[in-house]
């Protein structure tokens, strides 16, 4: 099973320095629009994952930045399901995979 979410927004990675509530403003956003995709699949049956990140563009960028502001990806993930995060066994990649338009966050399972 292949499922396909939007790339978390700039203003979520953890060297951005916004002030709380703003940040808040676009992880609900985020957490939100996961969640509207995620209503069109079904459940999974094992809640093993590999990640695969796709930039909206080339630049450089750190992984674990990355990985950091997919956190309401994750509870989004967490919240449909019905599955505490914790019980995630999820493989995170060392490198970004090829960029796409608007950036993509690929979750096999």
């Amino acid at each position: 099973m292949l499922i396909e979410l939007p790339y978390p927004p700039k203003e979520l990675n953890p060297n951005k320095r916004l002030h709380w509530a703003k940040k808040h403003k676009f992880a609900k956003k985020y957490k939100q629009d996961c969640l509207w995709l995620l209503k069109a699949q079904k459940p999974p049956v094992s809640i093993n994952m590999v990640m695969a990140l796709h930039p909206p563009c080339g630049r450089r960028r750190d992984v674990d930045n990355c990985i950091a502001s997919l956190k309401y990806m994750i509870d989004a993930l967490s919240d449909y399901w019905g599955v505490d995060d914790s019980e995630f066994e999820i493989l995170w990649p060392t490198k970004f995979s090829e960029p796409v338009k608007k950036g993509v966050v690929l979750i096999e399972l």
